[in-house]
């Protein structure tokens, strides 16, 4: 996992030294997950999920271990026998890396390291560590680095083994005398520089993605008149196959996960009459780190700003259901869990197993069952999202000004117009238009708009 260079002298090239060493691709891993009681009980974990992102990173699985623990041990998280087991396993395998479905402290990486004699990482650092190889563009970028900076800050005394204090000018020595009158003392321990120097990275990385966070906000503010559709979903559901199938975009599209990271907008026509606009988003994933969340959040404006989400699910997927929930709760995350939704179940074309789509159109009977890659069923999403877009047809009778283009290209691009007269430098127009487009059509300030029966 690399950072970017931004530190000076020793520093930046110990980083990223060190971050060099923690990267798993080609490596031979073993998986680790500890289970913990809860209030039913303990429940399996099949390792899938992990298995799915330690392979997309590049390791080589060749073991999965899984331990339940009735409480977390402070030093290794898993107890020490077990850690020992662990050790074992990971010397029949001549593995070089363990990584844990768990998130876990500096403390306990420090000791299961000396225990197992291989690398050890958790779940979020593996997730960075995707993520900073996916990422493309400079707000992908900046966004990366910061998650990777807030979740490496409070492990820097895992990290290094420089913490000797530097000398001030007392003493005679060589560093002793670069500081001069006024540094005599103890010395600063690197550390303290270190924690200094990436406090100080946050805090421009965070400024800078706080003017992208306005750039974005006005942009998307711009798009008032215009009806904004959000794709939303587990990584790897299909949501950039779909954007592709609707609006024939140019997308990256490839088997694995968080293929997308920077959303991407295009217009998608739903008839004749009627644009929106359709956003892609970055994928989901259960217990994605929180880090993440908050520096993606300028990625994730769409979401928030959407007039409707299309929850795309891998319907093939023996975890579709937990896969929905874990995007339910990173949407309940940044306030989106609320909006019009509706569930688009994905891929039943290479269905395995039929009770398990069953059972989520059971739940969501409103759901639409489609194959963005064969192009099954697009057109009865289009007809979904059309009704949802006009929300019950209404009749309306505008009265505006004949300079005011705006309120009769809207009427023209959402509605369907019936009778158009100018009278008196005055446009009248009857028209058929979704009652969810009355509040953006009153945005526009015509001088009247009534209701025909």
């Amino acid at each position: 996992m690399r950072i970017k260079s931004f530190l000076i002298g020793g520093f930046y090239r110990d980083l990223e030294k060190v971050r060099d060493q923690l990267r798993v691709k080609k490596e031979r891993a073993v998986l680790v997950a500890a289970i913990l009681k809860g209030p039913e009980g303990f429940k399996s974990d099949n390792l899938v999920e992990l298995t799915a992102l330690a392979e997309t990173a590049g390791a080589d699985v060749v073991d999965r271990f899984q331990q339940k623990v009735q409480r977390i041990h402070a030093a290794t998280y898993i107890g020490s026998g077990k850690a020992r087991m662990l050790g074992d396993r990971v010397k029949k395998n001549k593995a070089d890396v363990v990584i844990f479905d768990n998130d876990l402290s500096p403390g306990q990486i420090r000791e299961l390291e000396k225990i197992v004699e291989a690398k050890v990482l958790d779940r979020s650092e593996l997730i960075l560590d995707i993520f900073a190889t996916r990422a493309k563009t400079r707000q992908a970028k900046l966004q990366v680095e910061l998650a990777q900076l807030e979740y490496t800050y409070p492990r820097l005394t895992r990290m290094w083994s420089h913490l000797d204090t530097v000398a001030g000018a007392g003493g005679g020595t060589a560093a002793g005398a670069v500081g001069g009158i006024g540094t005599r003392g103890t010395g600063e321990k690197q550390l303290e520089i270190d924690r200094r120097l990436v406090s100080k990275r946050i805090t421009e990385l965070k400024r800078e993605l706080v003017t992208i966070d306005r750039r974005k906000l006005r942009e998307i503010g711009g798009r008032h008149g215009h009806f904004k559709i959000c794709l939303v979903g587990y990584t790897n559901a299909g949501k950039s196959t779909l954007m592709k199938q609707l609006t024939g975009a140019d997308v990256f599209i490839e088997n694995r996960l968080f293929a997308t990271l920077d959303t991407r907008t295009r217009k998608w026509r739903l008839d004749g009459s009627v644009e929106v606009l359709l956003s892609d988003t970055v994928g989901f994933v259960s217990n994605l780190p929180h880090h993440l969340v908050a520096s993606f959040k300028a990625t994730l404006e769409e979401a928030i700003n959407a007039d409707l989400l299309l929850h795309v699910v891998d319907a093939g997927s023996d975890g579709a259901f937990e896969q929905m929930k874990s995007v339910y709760t990173v949407l309940k995350e940044i306030g989106c869990d609320r909006k019009d939704s509706l569930v688009v179940l994905n891929k039943c074309d290479a269905i395995r197993q039929i009770t398990t789509l069953e059972s989520l159109q059971t739940i969501h009977p409103e759901a639409v069952c489609i194959s963005a890659r064969t192009g099954m069923n697009i057109d009865k999403l289009t007809e979904t999202v059309l009704d949802r877009y006009r929300g019950g047809e209404t009749k309306i009778r505008v009265s505006f000004r004949a300079g005011d283009g705006k309120v009769q290209s809207f009427l023209r691009a959402n509605g369907k117009v019936l009778e158009e007269s100018y009278i008196d430098s005055k446009v009248h127009i009857l028209a058929h238009l979704g009652r969810s487009q009355l509040p953006l059509l009153q945005r526009l300030h015509p001088e009247k708009i009534e209701l025909v029966e």
